[in-house]
């Protein structure tokens, strides 16, 4: 019987290494294709959109003693900003990832102050990356569109200024990102003034990434949420930012669930330990690796059609065929009755509930806590008025053909 355990416990060993090296492979499959497929996308669909507030500088002109004209300059923070976004996520799946993809509407307006005897108003409007299209760009300046100029990724402007008057810029474009959106009051810490901006959302599931601030109204809408942040006078470092809600991702579940593949074995081998021992059903160590190799197959096959068709098909495609292989096998070894009951439910319950535990991995970890307990007590139920002595010290019934 030791030499029989012994057995048992070098086929796990082995189905351990197999596993290590799959869940190996599939991360570096992983890797190699989010690094080739984000490239692409980007290049295609635009890179991840981070928008500068426009900063505006005064200039004044002065004649020295000798006739010379020098021209002071002075940055001003805009009275006020009304900014308006619209973000639409289109998630694209590329290998076995899924990326956040979004189109945004921008539009914004502000007013700025002349302070002085400036003569000249300089606007300088970044845009939010070099690596993206903007398609119905507009700036005007008191409802007027202005020559500008671009340089680096920045539109620039220049707009003749009489002493105290208040110009308005308006500007918007549409665009395509992928990953993170966000806005930035400027370099540093910053002092903003009236700042209104609204996000109107697509989707539910909204989060904010960090170092950013959180809105002070939210509102559900259709289909989405329209997020307010507004301020009278802010200083501050931070600016405001959305993530889209995140997808489950092939490649990192197919891996944990392969990593994880040698607990389920063990605790699916245990399980038909206790019920052959039972039922003195003599069952060899070759007859457990046949059975580690089904499943083996489910998690082989879910790493290779897990980025070829939905997961749920996948899934539910590497169960029926690991649970036919193993029934269809056992019921030549043992006889279908306990092909088809003990050893398919065994398998139902620390395969297939086991591997879809690891869909969520907030929960995972407790419910496979939980099912370990549950096995515990129900196994500690039926075995405990065995005499382990007598038991195995019978000789086990021979398989039924």
């Amino acid at each position: 019987m030791l030499l029989r355990l012994a057995g048992v416990v070098l086929v796990l060993a082995a189905a351990t290494v197999g596993w290590l090296i799959l869940g190996a492979t599939i991360g570096v499959r992983t890797g190699s294709s989010d690094l080739s497929q984000r490239e692409q996308l980007a290049a295609i669909w635009g890179a991840e959109q981070a928008q500068p507030a426009p900063s505006f500088t005064y200039e004044t002109s002065h004649i020295d003693k000798k006739g010379r004209t020098t021209i002071d300059r002075s940055s001003v923070v805009p009275a006020s900003s009304r900014v308006n976004v619209d973000l639409a996520l289109d998630p694209r799946q590329k290998g076995l990832l899924w990326y956040n993809t979004y189109a945004v509407r921008f539009a914004a307006t502000y007013r700025v102050v002349n302070p002085g005897a400036s003569t000249r108003l300089q606007v300088a409007f970044p845009f939010p990356s070099d690596s993206a299209t903007y398609d119905d760009f507009t700036l005007d300046v008191d409802g007027v569109r202005i020559p500008v100029t671009s340089a680096s990724g920045t539109i620039a402007a220049s707009v003749p200024e009489s002493r105290g008057r208040t110009s308005t810029l308006t500007v918007a474009y549409r665009s395509h990102g992928i990953g993170i959106w966000s806005y930035r009051f400027g370099d540093g810490v910053v002092a903003v003034r009236d700042f209104t901006l609204v996000v109107r959302t697509n989707f539910r599931a909204i989060d904010f990434p960090p170092r950013t601030l959180a809105p002070t109204t939210e509102q559900q809408i259709p289909g989405g949420w329209q997020l307010t942040w507004r301020y009278r006078n802010l200083v501050g470092g931070f600016g405001v930012g959305m993530t889209f809600p995140p997808r489950l991702q092939p490649g990192p579940l197919a891996e944990r669930i392969t990593l994880w593949a040698p607990l389920s074995l063990a605790f699916y081998v245990f399980v038909m330990l206790v019920i052959t021992t039972l039922r003195r059903i003599d069952l060899h160590p070759i007859n457990y690796f046949f059975l580690a190799a089904a499943f083996f197959a489910f998690h082989l096959l879910f790493a290779y059609t897990v980025d070829r068709m939905p997961i749920g098909w996948a899934f539910i495609l590497c169960s029926v065929v690991s649970m036919f292989l193993t029934v269809s096998y056992l019921r030549l070894v043992v006889g279908l009755r306990f092909a088809a009951v003990e050893a398919a439910l065994a398998q139902f319950f620390y395969l297939i509930l086991f591997s879809y535990a690891l869909f969520d991995e907030g929960y995972s970890g407790l419910s496979i806590t939980i099912g370990a307990i549950v096995t515990l007590f129900i196994t500690m139920q039926v075995t405990g008025r065995i005499d382990w002595s007598e038991r195995f010290a019978a000789k086990p019934k021979a398989a039924a053909a």
